[in-house]
């Protein structure tokens, strides 16, 4: 467009100095023919190019403008659609955004309602008597899964007036199984919070009288004999102070053993409590199987006393059969009788009897 604006600046100065050099020429006397001048032909001419090479100009600047114009065009095309698309995918992206956030959302409150609980957890487990009534609910719930109402009672009073946690009555046994929840945690939390060696050592040895002595109160307050069979069961409402337990106190659970208590995590009374469910389906069974016995004996007698009547009633359809078969001879003689009664012949007045034997 600039080389445009050149050139027709160009033939504007040419057109010009055309003009002032015509009114520079001075005029010729009238009557006198003028001779053409070779410069204004040749300066005619250089216009004529000029002029050509113009218009060339133009047309190109006229193709270069409709080019330009549908570049534009095109590059607007591309961009609107190019923005369009930019828009769609950013719409999409801010939805998923909004719906990460609310999944984050959701996350958080979670995270907020377990923090919370933990933090309650905490304080029960702080507490001794909370600590003990958690234990206390895990173990009832245990029990309540697992058995009918019928096999255990809760806090029930021995005849040394006594109460353990829970006593389970097993089928055929009238000894009771009982189950103490009371476990000292307390002393494994010292252990877990104790850092030095110093710290551990004395943890550990406290760790070893509490459990020892909680194993002496269940044996010397529950282990009656004839009232409660062996052994006793002492409820730790924790699996990992269970592995502890097992893990580096060994002695301590041989202990238990020589006193007749065995230590359970949740899980292993849980199987015990299946194991109670199976004897006590056995138990069943075979209260069944004597009913059983009792009914298939009561069925046999009954067969018997049945087929001594069939005998009874065969003996009484033999005689009723004799008895028709001699009701029918009887018959056959009445019949012939009755025919020769039929059969009398009438004399007259002259003859000899009136009857004629046949």
């Amino acid at each position: 467009m600039d080389f445009a604006y050149v050139i027709l600046a160009a033939a504007l100065v040419i057109a010009a100095t055309i003009l002032a050099l015509a009114l520079r020429r001075p005029a010729l006397p009238p009557l006198v023919e003028q001779k053409p001048d070779p410069r204004l032909d040749s300066l005619i001419a250089a216009q004529g190019e000029i002029k050509g090479q113009f218009n060339q100009t133009v047309a190109a600047q006229a193709e270069l403008q409709r080019t330009l114009t549908e570049q534009i065009e095109a590059l607007n095309k591309r961009l609107g659609e190019s923005l369009t698309d930019s828009a769609t995918k950013t719409a999409a992206t801010i939805t998923s955004i909004g719906e990460r956030l609310t999944v984050i959302d959701e996350a958080q409150k979670n995270i907020s309602a377990l923090s919370g609980q933990v933090v309650s957890l905490q304080q029960v487990l702080s507490n001794k008597q909370a600590r003990g009534a958690f234990g206390q609910a895990q173990m009832e719930e245990i029990v309540r899964d697992g058995l009918p109402a019928t096999l255990y009672d809760f806090q029930f009073t021995l005849s040394n007036r006594n109460r353990p946690d829970c006593i389970i009555r097993i089928p055929g046994n009238k000894a009771l199984l009982i189950i103490d929840s009371k476990f000292p945690l307390e002393c494994f939390d010292g252990l877990r919070r104790a850092v030095s060696d110093e710290e551990k050592k004395a943890a550990a040895a406290r760790v070893r009288a509490d459990v020892s002595k909680h194993v002496t109160d269940i044996a010397e307050k529950y282990l009656i004999p004839g009232e409660v069979q062996t052994p006793a069961i002492m409820f730790v409402p924790s699996e990992s102070i269970y592995a502890d337990l097992h893990d580096g106190f060994a002695d301590v659970i041989q202990k238990a053993h020589r006193a007749q208590v065995i230590v359970v995590s949740p899980n292993i009374l849980m199987l015990a409590i299946n194991t109670i469910q199976t004897v006590m389906k056995d138990a069943r069974m075979r209260e069944q199987a004597s009913l059983i016995q009792k009914e298939v004996g009561q069925l046999a007698a009954d067969v018997k006393r049945l087929g001594e009547r069939v005998i009874n009633l065969q003996r009484h359809f033999n005689q009723a059969e004799a008895d028709i078969k001699d009701i029918a001879i009887s018959t056959e003689k009445i019949v012939t009788r009755g025919e020769k009664i039929r059969n009398v012949e009438l004399s007259g007045p002259d003859d000899k009897p009136l009857l004629a034997s046949s």
